[in-house]
């Protein structure tokens, strides 16, 4: 994974910022990946981007107020806090969660070097940029092993 050997796994469980820096890590991993003929692995990719993406939004009290988050809501699901982004009217884009997890799905289970990313990708920057993950500077990264998958 993108992650790997850059980050203590533990950190983007357990910390905000830790969440963060995988999702970016990821969603830098998942673009070259795509870049690189790697279809299915570079949507598989940033659908990890995603989940930390969305990890990390709701890590911040603030954050987790601004979508009306309350105690009965499960905040390690990706469907619950994608439905209470929607409910609060956060994600300004066309992001269409369904068709991304479909897709997702289908890159896990098979190689697709033919599939056209560019509107997928452009819909996913459009909301890592609404939640406020994107845009970042790739250079406060941790450099990149380019000889990882």
């Amino acid at each position: 994974m993108p992650h790997s050997g850059l980050m203590d796994n533990r950190d983007s469980f357990e910390k905000e910022e830790g969440a963060l820096l995988r999702a970016r890590l990821h969603i830098r991993g998942g673009k070259r990946r795509l870049r690189q003929g790697k279809i299915s692995a570079g949507i598989v990719t940033l659908y990890d981007a995603l989940l930390f993406a969305l990890r990390w939004y709701v890590a911040s009290p603030e954050r987790r107020k601004a979508i009306s988050a309350g105690a009965e809501d499960d905040l390690k699901d990706e469907r619950t806090v994608i439905a209470l982004l929607r409910r609060s009217k956060v994600p300004a884009s066309d992001f269409d969660y369904a068709a991304f997890d479909a897709l997702v799905d289908k890159a896990s289970e098979e190689d697709m070097p033919e599939y056209d990313y560019s509107r997928m990708l452009r819909d996913f920057e459009t909301f890592m940029t609404v939640l406020g993950v994107m845009p970042f500077d790739e250079a406060e990264l941790p450099p990149e092993d380019p000889a990882t998958f």
